[in-house]
């Protein structure tokens, strides 16, 4: 796989600062039952990396020690950490909102027949990949028979309330372009979505997220070995707009890895550029979040950035336009 960093490093994207700490996103190990091209995680089943019971108990004291919001769950599939449902619900013990990652498929593996059963027992927010509402664009991505276990999957979440008006049970799903193109505009492709799920498949869901795929790991590779990369990022840089810079999610989210090192974000995770919170000295570990949450500290960057701040905007929660404009009216 050809590194993407050296050709990201050197930037002029904008100085970025922390706010107070939101979100803490927490990577509970690469293992996955899928191995999918548009992966900045390079997740996969031949992966072992796992994190463990004193770590996952670390995040549940940063939790209560900080206020912390939000725990969103990533992977991998994050589901396939044994300490995974300990952690949930002794999160949601806490009253904090749990996001779970969920890659749908996860749903119908041998031995997690009752997972599903569990999320919303628990009243975790599914936020769930499904590249397209066509079978053949997504299993061209994530490989065959993916589309029909996904489509089961959402199937399984709806019977327990998912996505269901009143239910408390929310369900999102996320949008990934085929190749190096923007996303389309969130709110029409989110009534597209709605329309040919439910018709085909009597799929209901509450939001569309369509992300930017960055420039690192397998698709930043791809990007190179097919003599791309250059105009993905000309793409990028050409389509940023200043006014997403102030809502970017690296504003109020800490990424943890599975080891327990601190991020900016998932991205500069996956690229091993760790944060600089407060007055600690090279890398951050998670235990520095029981007495900081970083607040004011600067933010690294580099040119996978532009990715983010393009066009509508890209972040976890999807297009930045929506919280924009929920936070002026505020």
């Amino acid at each position: 796989m050809h590194p993407t960093l050296p050709l990201l490093i050197k930037t002029d994207f904008p100085p970025l600062a922390r706010r107070r700490l939101e979100t803490l996103q927490v990577n509970l190990g690469y293992t996955c039952n899928q191995s999918c091209l548009h992966c900045h995680v390079a997740a996969s089943p031949q992966r072992t990396e796992q994190m463990d019971a004193e770590t996952v108990d670390l995040v549940l004291e940063v939790l209560a020690a900080r206020g912390v919001a939000t725990l969103d769950l990533t992977g991998g599939a994050p589901e396939l950490n044994v300490h995974f449902r300990r952690l949930v619900a002794a999160a949601r013990a806490l009253g904090v909102r749990v996001i779970d990652r969920c890659n749908l498929t996860i749903l119908s593996e041998p031995g997690q027949d009752d997972l599903a059963a569990f999320l919303a027992a628990q009243g975790v927010e599914v936020t769930a990949s499904l590249p397209c509402y066509s079978a053949a664009n997504v299993d061209r991505q994530r490989g065959d028979g993916v589309f029909d276990r996904s489509i089961a999957g959402l199937q399984r979440l709806n019977a327990l309330g998912y996505g269901a008006e009143d239910s408390g049970l929310v369900l999102n799903l996320v949008y990934n372009p085929q190749g190096p193109s923007l996303p389309p505009p969130q709110a029409p492709l989110q009534a597209d979505y709605q329309r040919e799920l439910m018709q085909h498949f009597g799929i209901r869901f509450n939001h569309l997220f369509a992300l930017a795929n960055m420039p690192i790991q397998r698709f930043g590779s791809t990007l190179v070995s097919k003599g791309t990369f250059e105009g993905y990022m000309t793409l990028l840089r050409a389509a940023h707009r200043d006014e997403n810079l102030d809502t970017v999610m690296c504003r109020s989210l800490v990424s943890v890895d599975w080891q327990g090192w601190l991020y900016d974000c998932d991205f500069n995770q996956m690229l091993a550029l760790p944060a600089r919170l407060g007055a600690a000295a090279g890398r951050t570990h998670l235990r520095e979040l029981l007495h900081t949450d970083g607040a004011g500290s600067a933010i690294r960057v580099a040119d996978h950035c532009w990715g983010c701040t393009a066009g509508q905007g890209s972040s976890c929660g999807g297009a930045l336009e929506p919280a924009r404009a929920q936070a002026q009216a505020a």
